[in-house]
């Protein structure tokens, strides 16, 4: 049923798959609809070659519009292996289902349908300005594009965000058709370049190879192909100097071996940089944006039509659903707007993983294959393995899993602790510490945990005197009570969970001291009993906040002589592992990262001063800390704010530590500035830990919004993490690495259950699961 107000005059700006689709489905809802379509180039002019759709896109399209489904269905291909190709050595996965077809192909089922239902399709036409196009129609629907005018023209409203990668890419296509998706790295004097090609195509039953490739070009099946490399190897192939004929030679020489030796055409292709379009807003008065006008992911993923398709279906339905215009254009952007920030945030995985694919090539083959699958982490271990279970074993075997062992149960050795699986669980401030000693809730706690089944039980950050301290409810490491009370707590660990190693993170607040307990008021200010702070400049974490003192060269002294007091009474309580924080923002991160840090003696400006303190401090520790306990640093790898410490510095930060004798790189980012813009998502910091291995050598922890046993599994067997650090999957379930093994059917030395638990090893039934099923439905 249309709704009452449903718009009646609809303009649709862009004759990309996205406004035909909304056009047409528009029209079928409504056929009283006047409903335009403006499209400045000619019917059969586009600038891509092939499409790939989902099932799930196809299923709505299947129920919105029986029509368009079937036509589609005629014309696509399906296949189901990747290949990666790389270093002489072929990879296929299979069981991944694909479909793709022609981008004119589809234009053409979406132009006949269109007419069929009576759209005004006006091509080579200049759509007219927008403010007259409102104010003529009773709806504006956006489709013109990664380039829109629409948006540029209401960018104050809109609000566009656009970034521009490091890549060049350019989109061509091959006379036959690839029998898989296929991915081929080519490493060459001049860098890395890779090609994505998959068909859309097939040659026709009566088809005839010939070598005058007689007859129409895709008679003999078609393939996009895709080239792309960083722009400065783009630059030093001479990219930047050839035509577009000389690119295409250049391009078919290079991966000559995936192309059979065939040529390459273009569609007026040119290498381009992606551009990644995030809109704050969609909608503007009765203005909508649709497809790339309002985002974009990269094609790595293969979502850009994808995303249109649905942006399209999701309008429509809104346009039937509401009552009026306005609360359908806000019921759309509530509905889509989730769905592709998820969608943007792999295609920036995926994307990430390419411009950086220099740090992989070193990885044995089948670990580059599986990474290169998982990369965007909607691909996991998990539904790798249901898909492919033969490449995903193997990928094991290479990895060194036992047989029936997932990744994450594998051992993992740091000097000379041995950790008998993979997972950590992180520091968690718990504010609950009287006078700075640990008192039951935090026997409880960490015992709680470490009867769990994580291989290492991190403390909360611990603070190495009384000025140190977050807030009053802080532990520390500063007197011989302390150290007494925190001895009792790792007896309880090492005597009723065996095998689980318990670690103590040492740390001073610095700037972000003298502050509430979180759920009174995280980073606010005591109202009362405050204690002088101090930190590398007198800069206050918040406009509200304490300006600390800077340090003056004997209070550094006096600092680092408490770290190695709190170290050398961290060993004597038995810790078994000792990481010193220089993250988020607490002091000694806050001579890492330029935004805090404004000194100028030899403790501030570059980088390398910066670090001098910091190092000082780790240097000192382990001097004190016994040789054969391993040492661990937690860095911010982001300050996720302008000027702050980038990834590249992270790099340079770690590979310092390590340098100095750090076993292991714990990564995190942010908490340094208040007004610090984070990219939240799933694992969504676990890149900065893969950079920093891969760059250093070095082991890390990965820590971020890493929440399920499969994400554990895909991080550790991909290569791009040796650990895994959960929080709050710990807060919500003390037994999460032991209920993680029950779940995937495993019991071995990884994951062992404490004798008293060994009952519940197994989840409880639910209810009742052997009743008969229906078999038949009786008439009346």
């Amino acid at each position: 049923m249309t709704a009452q107000n449903s718009p009646l005059r609809v303009a649709v700006v862009g004759g990309g798959p996205g406004g035909l689709y909304a056009a047409a489905l528009l029209k079928r809802l409504d056929p009283a609809r006047q409903v335009t379509v403006w499209e400045r180039n000619a019917p059969d002019d586009t600038f891509g070659f092939g499409v790939v759709l989902s099932d799930e896109t196809l299923g709505g399209i299947e129920h919105a519009d029986p029509v368009v489904y079937a036509a589609l269905q005629r014309h696509f291909v399906r296949w189901d292996d990747i290949d990666i190709v790389h270093a002489g050595t072929r990879q296929t996965s299979g069981g991944h289902g694909f479909a793709a077809l022609g981008r004119k192909r589809l234009l053409q089922i979406l132009h006949d349908r269109c007419h069929d239902l009576g759209v005004d399709l006006r091509f080579r036409s200049e759509a007219p300005d927008v403010d007259r196009l409102a104010a003529t129609h009773d709806l504006v629907v956006a489709a013109d594009g990664v380039h829109s005018t629409t948006r540029d023209t209401y960018s104050h409203v809109f609000r566009p965000h656009v970034v521009t990668h490091r890549c060049r890419y350019i989109w061509l296509a091959a006379d036959f058709a690839f029998d898989a998706f296929r991915f081929e790295i080519a490493e060459t004097e001049h860098g890395v370049m890779q090609l994505h090609g998959y068909p859309y195509s097939r040659p026709s039953p009566d088809h005839h190879p010939s070598p005058t490739r007689s007859g129409p070009q895709n008679q003999g099946g078609a393939s996009t192909v895709i080239v792309e490399m960083r722009e400065e190897v783009w630059r030093a192939a001479g990219f930047d100097e050839l035509d577009e004929q000389e690119s295409l030679a250049r391009c078919a020489k290079t991966f000559a071996d995936a192309l059979g030796g065939r040529p390459l055409r273009s569609n007026k292709s040119a290498w381009t940089s992606f551009r990644t379009v995030v809109n704050e807003h969609w909608s503007h008065g009765n203005v909508v944006l649709l497809g790339d006008a309002a985002h974009t992911a990269h094609f790595s993923i293969g979502s850009g039509t994808k995303l249109a398709v649905e942006d399209a279906l999701a309008l429509a339905a809104c346009l039937t659903e509401q009552p009026d215009v306005p609360a359908a254009l806000a019921a759309y952007e509530a509905e889509r707007k989730p769905v592709v920030a998820s969608t943007q945030r792999a295609a920036r995985a995926s994307l990430e993983w390419f411009e950086n694919i220099g740090l992989y090539l070193d990885q044995p083959p089948r670990q580059f294959a599986f990474n290169l699958l998982t990369r965007s982490r909607r691909v996991t271990h998990d539904n790798l393995r249901l898909r492919d279970a033969s490449f995903t074993g193997a990928v094991e075997r290479d990895f060194g899993c036992p047989p029936g062992t997932p990744p994450m149960f594998t051992p993992f050795r740091l000097r000379g602790l041995t950790l008998r699986n993979r997972v950590v669980v992180s520091p968690m401030d718990m504010y609950s510490a009287t006078d700075g000693v640990p008192g039951d809730f935090h026997l409880v706690h960490l015992g709680a945990r470490a009867l769990g089944g994580a291989g290492l039980v991190m403390t909360e950050m611990v603070c190495v005197s009384p000025e140190g301290r977050i807030t009053p409810g802080c532990a520390g490491l500063y007197t011989g009570r302390q150290a007494e009370a925190w001895k009792r707590v790792v007896r309880f660990v090492h005597t009723q969970a065996p095998g689980t190693a318990i670690g103590v993170q040492l740390g001073h607040s610095g700037r972000k001291g003298s502050t509430k307990l979180m759920w009174e008021g995280m980073d606010e200010p005591l109202e009362e009993g405050n204690w002088p702070l101090v930190a590398a400049s007198p800069i206050p974490y918040r406009p509200d906040s304490q300006t600390p003192r800077e340090l003056t060269r004997s209070q550094l002294t006096d600092i680092r002589e408490q770290f190695t007091a709190a170290a050398w009474r961290a060993a004597r309580a038995g810790f078994d592992l000792l990481e010193l924080h220089c993250a988020h923002g607490y002091l000694l991160s806050g001579f890492l990262s330029p935004l805090t840090n404004r000194r100028t003696d030899a403790y501030g400006g570059s980088l390398e001063r910066r670090l001098r303190f910091p190092l000082e401090v780790f240097d000192a520790v382990r001097a004190v800390w016994p040789e054969e306990r391993p040492m661990t640093v937690r860095i911010s790898a982001t300050d996720w704010a302008e000027g702050g410490t980038g990834a590249d510095d992270a790099v340079d930060i770690a590979r310092a530590f390590a340098e100095h004798g750090a076993d292991a790189i714990d990564v995190s980012t942010g908490q340094v500035v208040a007004d610090e813009r984070p990219e939240y998502g799933r694992s969504y910091q676990t890149p900065y830990a893969d950079r920093i291995r891969h760059a250093t050598g070095r082991p890390v922890i990965a820590v971020g919004a890493i929440s399920s046993w499969d994400d554990v599994n895909s991080l550790i067997l991909a290569g791009r993490t040796d650990l895994c650090a959960l929080a709050r999957p710990h807060l919500y379930d003390p037994h999460w690495t032991l209920h993680a093994a029950a779940e995937q059917g495993y019991a071995g030395p990884g994951a062992v259950w404490p004798a008293p638990y060994r009952a519940g090893s197994r989840r409880p039934q639910t209810g009742r699961t052997d009743a008969p099923k229906p078999r038949l439905t009786l008439g009346g």
